[in-house]
């Protein structure tokens, strides 16, 4: 385990950010640069064959993957007999974020970036496989950028692997190991859905999920259609990827603000 203050290479760990399933993540001081970075380094026990080759391919997924709301990787290589992966260090996760109400405007904002990060790792035929708030990282200015595609699978027409994910946030096929580009889809739609209830979709997914009733009333029910088919159980009904998705969210998004304007307009005038 490292420990603060040791050195890896160029880098100077100061705290340990978080654990997952392969790696732990360590902010890191870069002393030749002058800026702080966030080093994700798989469980020495974990060191296999199998598990170097899932972190080299997130390495070509993130050099491929070069879009504005997508964590662009900063190093990777072995140091002192570990593989290191560097990424720019965010302010916090928007699973930190959700701890605390989200304005509507914030909320939709936040979420136009994941779904634009997810469409566009679906124009090269990837699948993310693991999208949830802990993955999507915060920048400053409001700035969203997703994470982690450790695990995401090429698409093609087998797709291989079983129950890959996080168990809370995966659609129902995903679970059963056939993922495809609409599971990330369903993915997206649960975070969208908390965002604005304040509350889960859980299996079977019924709708209406709960705090449906606050959903109703916040938005226009353009935004509701979005989500609803986003977060269908039958994969066949969902958005067939993020891209589809995000046009139908574009401007269902403009009518939602326009409709919290008009509420909030007719609000002063009845008072």
């Amino acid at each position: 385990m490292l420990k603060a203050r040791q050195r890896l290479g160029k880098y100077r760990i100061e705290k340990r950010i978080s654990d997952g399933g392969f790696a732990t993540v360590f902010r890191a001081m870069d002393t030749i640069e002058g800026i702080r970075v966030a080093l994700k380094i798989p469980h020495a026990e974990n060191i296999t064959p199998e598990v170097l080759n899932d972190f080299r391919q997130e390495v070509r997924l993130a050099v491929q993957l070069e879009h504005p709301h997508i964590l662009p990787l900063k190093n990777a290589s072995f140091i002192d007999g570990q593989f290191v992966i560097a990424f720019p260090l965010g302010e916090r996760t928007l699973g930190d974020r959700l701890t605390s109400r989200i304005s509507l405007k914030s909320a939709l904002d936040y979420a136009e970036q994941m779904i634009d990060a997810v469409a566009f790792a679906h124009r090269h035929r990837i699948i993310h496989c693991d999208i949830k708030p802990e993955n999507l990282i915060l920048f400053p200015g409001n700035r969203l950028k997703l994470t982690d595609f450790g695990i995401a699978k090429v698409a093609q027409k087998t797709v291989r692997g079983s129950g890959t994910g996080t168990v809370g946030y995966m659609a129902p096929e995903q679970a059963m190991g056939k993922p495809s580009l609409r599971s990330d889809v369903f993915s997206l739609g649960l975070i969208l859905y908390r965002m604005l209830s304040g509350k889960w979709p859980e299996w079977p997914f019924d709708w209406p999920p709960p705090n449906f009733f606050r959903v109703r009333g916040r938005v226009h029910p353009d935004l509701i259609a979005v989500i609803h088919r986003a977060i269908e159980p039958n994969p066949r009904k969902r958005y067939r990827d993020a891209e589809q998705m995000l046009k139908a969210f574009l401007p269902a998004k403009a009518k939602a603000l326009q409709h919290a304007a008009r509420k909030k307009r007719n609000g002063h005038l009845t008072r």
